[in-house]
Parts: C-alpha cells; structure tokens; sequence
C-alpha cells in the first residue's frame, strides 16, 4: 500500500518530467493534495503545447520554409505537406519488439484506415470480434466497412478461429473480459490471416502484448496493433489526440504487413487522419519516462483488483463487469434497464455529488487518470448500457474511501435513474 505522502512524491517526479520540456522550466514545489497534481499537470501539458506552437512557428501544414526543423522532445518530423506524407522519427510506445510504425490523429483514425486497407488485402473476409470489443469499432465495421463480414463471437469459442473456406481477421481488444481474452490465447487460431491488436487497455511494457505477439509468432500470424496514445502513454494529461498501427510480419506475413501498411497511409493521407506533430508528447522514451510509467500503471491496476473485490462483496447483483482483461475499470448494472441518457446523466450525478463530498472524481470519458472517472458505457455485443468507474492513480487509502463511497452512491440512487421497462426485461438484465 502507497502512502499518501510517498504517493506525492512520485507525483513530483512526473511533474518534474514533464517541466523539464519547457524551454523555461517553473519552479515547482512537492504538491500538497491530489487536486494539486492534477491542475499543475493539465497547466505543464497546456504551456509544453503553447512551447511547440511557438518554437515551431515556421511549421504548418506545408513546409513552406527551408530553415524549419519540426520536432516535438525526441520526435523529429519531415513532410512536404503534413495530411499526405508525414514521416515521424522517434521512440516507439511500445518497451519489445515492433515493427514498421504508421501514426495517425486518434485510435479510431487507425482502426478506420487499417480496415480500409484491409479490405482491398482481404477482400470479402469474416472479421472476428471477442464479446467486449470496442462499441465504435464494431459500429464502424457494421456502417462502413461492409466488405469485411462482422462476425460477433460467443464463448465458448469451440472452432470459431479454424479454417473453413473464406478468408479470416481477428480482433482481439484489450478492453475484452479477462475470460474472453484468455479463450482466444488458447485456441489453435490456424484459420486465421490477420491480426489486428488493439493494445490501448495495456500499458507499452505490458506482458500481455509481449504473449500475444509471441502467440501470433508460433503461428506465423501477421500481426497489427492499433492504439489510442491519449490513454496510458502520456502520464494521464491527455497531451493530444494521436494514434498509430504498427506492422509485425513474420515470415511471409511481412508481405502481407508491407501491403497493409501502403495501403493504410494511402488512406489515412485520403481520409486525412494523419497525426499532428504537436500531439506527440515530448517525454516520453526516456529511462524516467518508462520507470514512471510502470509505477502508475502498477498502482492503478492494484487499486483496480481492490475495487473488484469490494464491488464483488458488496454490489452483488448490481455489478456489471468486474474482470476486464486490462484491468482499468469495472462497469455498474442498474436493477432496472438503463439507455444512454440515463447511463449518461448517472455517471455525471455520481460524480458531482462525490466531487461536492471532497472526493478525486469527475465525470470524464476515458480512463489512467489521477483521479477517479465516471461516463456511460454501451456493451455493444449485448447492447446493454452501463456505468462505467475508471480506476485512477491514487494512493491506496484515499482509493478505498472513494470506493466504499462510490458503492453506497449507486446502491442509493441507481433505481431512480433507470428507464422504465416491462419488468421481463429486469429479471433478464440481472441474470444476464
């Protein structure tokens, strides 16, 4: 367990990391509270944007200037014109073996543009998705991507993942059920041509992308990890909105990867989802950045396995999911059917009635932050509608009293939140 005061400190030295970018460093005292840590951190973010703008003035979208030498901290940039051609040079976010890197403006302009690509490779495969697969990914195959035939499976997987005639894409995401993670790592998978890895539930260093590359490896599966970098690569400030697909082809799934990736800038240059340079977060690489990084994550993911047991023991049946593959947050089921406004206007009244009591939430939709976030979640494999709690970075002690709170709040107010249904589709929504 972190000590409060031990816990300051390591927020000390992310500040300091990321002060240390600024051409003209603050002084910057140990914080005092949680609420000190996040406000200096959004302020450093916000003035280490303004530093890019301003030092690379000559910078803009065409590379008008002969004198101009884009970078932002390690990155170093060259393009003739940013949406068509940007070539980034700096280290990967990922801490093991990767590949040929394409970055773009946000995950979901990774995904889109690989999928694009994907179907002029694999033209009129099944592409397989593990229940808890990402909502918005699944509604982008369904309304745009109709040459890729969406295939929602159910466990147990029996032989889903084995050859029978046409061509097959897995999707394994990171924001899967542990059970439906583990069940795709056990199958033979020898049906498969392509896998695409969405990582963004897993911090860069994780073991879990370090098996399932080696997973993919034994199979000569060519692999492609897709990412949101505004959630666990930035120290929790939300630096900018960036994205990438890195290429792992071995054997004779490295041509497979060489078209896929051609392909795929070919659409992020047509689709204009390249990435920005000010969106790349000049600390990241170094030797403090990765030993920061691991402590965060290690902190957040061992408040989270608290959460599990104590939302287990006390909001039976009221707790929806509870064991997420990555371990970042858990999701809350009214007793009675929830829609999005609902789900929606729960995650923001919980949030600002904790917040007036004194506690670290806020209603805010993603997750790895310093402070506990709440929004509304849709299961998109059940279409069912949820809360969802992201487990922050927060001292051990100061977790567990939000918790105990967060509990007594939804066992007290979620029944006057929820949409009013037959009352066949209550008992379904409990047992399910």
């Amino acid at each position: 367990m972190e000590t409060i005061q031990a816990y300051l400190e390591r927020k000390h030295d992310e500040l300091g990391l990321l002060n240390s970018c600024l051409r003209n460093p603050l002084r910057l005292p140990c914080p005092r509270s949680v609420d000190e840590v996040v406000k200096s951190k959004f302020q450093i973010t916000a003035a280490l944007r303004a530093d890019h703008e301003l030092r690379d003035w000559k910078a803009t979208e065409t590379a008008w200037s002969a004198t101009a030498s884009p970078a932002s901290g390690p990155f170093e940039f060259s393009y003739d014109y940013q949406r068509a051609d940007l070539e980034v040079r700096g280290p990967s976010f990922y801490q093991h073996e990767t590949g040929r890197t394409v970055y773009t403006a946000s995950g979901m302009a990774a995904i889109s543009a690989l999928l694009f690509a994907s179907t002029r490779v694999f033209d009129g495969a099944d592409i397989l998705v593990m229940p808890g697969c990402y909502g918005e990914t699944i509604e982008l195959i369904e309304r745009v991507v109709p040459r890729l035939r969406l295939v929602k499976l159910e466990l147990p997987l029996g032989d889903a993942l084995a050859r029978a005639g046409s061509r097959k894409i897995l999707l394994l995401d990171s924001c899967a059920p542990a059970g439906a993670f583990e069940a795709a790592l056990r199958t033979d998978g020898a049906g498969l041509d392509l896998l695409i890895f969405d990582t963004t539930c897993f911090a860069g260093g994780s073991g879990r992308i370090r098996r399932v590359l080696s997973w993919a490896r034994r199979r000569r599966l060519p692999v492609v990890m897709v990412r949101s970098h505004t959630k666990l690569d930035s120290l929790g400030a939300e630096y900018g909105r960036l994205g990438s697909a890195v290429f792992v082809g071995p054997g004779e799934g490295a041509s497979i990867c060489d078209r896929l990736a051609q392909d795929m800038r070919d659409a992020v240059r047509l689709l204009g989802g390249a990435a920005l340079p000010a969106h790349f977060p000049p600390y990241v690489g170094t030797p403090a950045y990765w030993s920061l990084t691991r402590r965060r994550i290690a902190a957040i993911l061992h408040n989270g396995r608290r959460t599990s047991r104590y939302f287990a023991a006390t909001l039976a049946p009221l707790a929806a999911e509870l064991h997420f593959t990555h371990g970042l947050y858990v999701t809350l089921r009214s007793s009675r059917p929830l829609d999005e406004a609902s789900a929606r206007q729960a995650a923001e009244l919980m949030s600002r009635d904790l917040s007036e009591a004194g506690f670290p939430i806020r209603h805010a939709g993603s997750f790895g932050f310093d402070f506990a976030a709440t929004e509304w979640f849709h299961e998109a494999t059940t279409d069912r509608y949820r809360v969802r709690v992201a487990v922050p970075d927060l001292p051990t002690e100061v977790w567990d009293d939000l918790t105990a709170a967060i509990a007594r709040w939804w066992r007290e107010h979620e029944g006057s939140l929820a949409v009013l249904a037959p009352a066949s589709q209550f008992d379904e929504d409990l047992t399910h």
